[in-house]
């Protein structure tokens, strides 16, 4: 008989998006304990917020652990768990895990480095300015008035480094750049201010390997924010209307998917990513940024997607486990 594949679900971390990883990571481990368990032993690895390791909820070194598990569903969000700390330290143990390799989710985490590569190969984006945080603690009026001098409004500011809406703000007025500046600084050592794009938000996740494709596109959601963007709250309390699929014509959202699937080999993801975009009514497609491990709670946009194909949440985690064992 077989031995059963040990799979470690490993969910919080030191970051802002603590409480969604936790989330995700309980809807994996849900997945896995009502659909697989016949295939897969489960084990739930927690991170807390000042890095301490929790096997099944005992606590113990990452030494310890790591010997114990097959692979890793790597359910964290936000830094250390999707900026390729996470992943290198598992492919340096050689344990297969989840997501993206090291490198790929550094650039996807980083928007500014994501910026370049979708200017490098082609994918419009909104312009752009990388700003320093401790030179906006330490100099914030002079640098809230030379961005109003250089930089027209509206525009957003958000951290480089961070996901799920965290820390970002639409700026409207010079009143508004210094909280701004102020809140996105608290989230990591850089900020961008980035030209605002009016127009109607858009996401699309891609899958390797689904339904015999070799990347597999789910259908695009419209987002209708009831806030003025799709911030933390639109994201995770509800504030928003999500329509999947999207309302646009069958050949609009084929471009999203083939914009999708572009986006995820141009920066090398692996096993699935979200990619989110900006339709300008007049000047057409603006890619934001991508999402290398998008959420999978009960409020995310990948489930909802799933639900919308006739799948769900257990038939992903089983695939994207399969994907991870046979990692090249």
């Amino acid at each position: 008989m077989n031995r059963m594949i040990r799979i470690g679900v490993l969910r919080g971390g030191p970051s802002s998006e603590y409480k969604i990883s936790l989330n995700t990571g309980a809807n994996v481990l849900r997945a896995l304990r009502e659909k697989h368990s016949e295939k897969y032993h489960s084990h739930d690895l927690l991170i807390d917020n000042f890095g301490q390791w929790y096997f099944d909820g005992v606590k113990e070194s990452i030494q310890d652990i790591l010997p114990r598990v097959d692979m890793i569903f790597n359910a964290l969000h936000g830094s250390y768990g999707e900026d390729g700390k996470i992943q290198n330290i598992l492919e340096i143990h050689g344990i297969p895990f989840t997501g993206s390799g090291s490198m790929a989710s550094a650039i996807g985490m980083n928007k500014s480095l994501t910026k370049k590569e979708f200017i490098k190969h082609g994918i419009k984006t909104p312009y752009g300015k990388i700003l320093s945080s401790n030179s906006v603690k330490t100099n914030t009026d002079t640098v809230v008035r030379e961005l109003f001098q250089t930089f027209i409004l509206p525009a957003i500011i958000k951290p480089v480094s961070a996901g799920s809406s965290v820390g970002v703000s639409l700026i409207r007025s010079y009143k508004d750049l210094s909280r701004a500046l102020n809140t996105a600084s608290k989230h990591g050592d850089e900020i961008i201010i980035e030209e605002f794009i009016p127009g109607i938000e858009a996401t699309c996740g891609v899958i390797e390997g689904f339904r015999d494709q070799e990347l597999y596109a789910l259908p695009p959601i419209e987002i209708r924010p009831m806030t003025a963007f799709f911030d933390y709250e639109a994201k995770y309390q509800g504030q928003s209307k999500e329509i999947v699929p999207a309302s646009f014509s069958h050949s609009f959202k084929e471009k999203l998917m083939e914009l999708a699937r572009k986006i995820h080999r141009a920066l090398g993801l692996c096993h699935y990513s979200r990619s989110d975009f900006i339709i300008h009514p007049k000047r057409g497609i603006y890619a934001l940024e991508v999402n290398t491990l998008p959420g999978l709670t009960d409020e995310s946009l990948i489930p909802k997607a799933l639900r919308a194909v006739g799948s769900d949440t257990h038939e992903f985690v089983d695939h994207i486990i399969q994907l991870a064992l046979n990692r090249d």
